[in-house]
């Protein structure tokens, strides 16, 4: 089993930066996918960005070029840097993970196997 739990998210005006972490706890050595996912009142979870263990990313279109995915490995640890967030921003935003040897869902917006609790960006304009 892997515990995810995110941190960093809180009220900031369009135009700013925010950096969401999360740090996973238990069978690290078994997830190879990572991602952030959101969702907003009315709308459904959609995938933000994610990250594999070699680095290799994918990244939603509406927020390619502002948001930027990160992890380390050591520290059990993804973090999500975002630029120049906007009021369409506003979410809860979920830290999400896949284990070795599942379809990689993840990597296309349908979900890991261990999710955290999340925590709110809000994004006044």
């Amino acid at each position: 089993q892997v515990q995810l739990v995110e941190s960093g998210g809180g009220l900031v005006q369009a135009g700013e930066s925010l950096t969401l972490s999360c740090v996973a706890s238990g069978s690290f050595f078994r997830i190879n996918i990572m991602a952030w996912y959101r969702q907003a009142p009315g709308k459904q979870r959609e995938l933000v960005a994610a990250i594999g263990t070699s680095g290799n990313t994918n990244y939603a279109d509406s927020v390619r070029g502002r948001f930027t995915i990160s992890r380390d490995n050591a520290k059990s640890t993804v973090a999500l840097q975002m630029n120049n967030l906007k009021s369409e921003d506003s979410a809860v935003y979920y830290c999400t993970a896949e284990n070795y040897g599942r379809p990689g869902w993840t990597w296309t917006g349908r979900g890991g196997d261990y999710w955290g609790q999340g925590t709110q960006v809000t994004v006044s304009s």
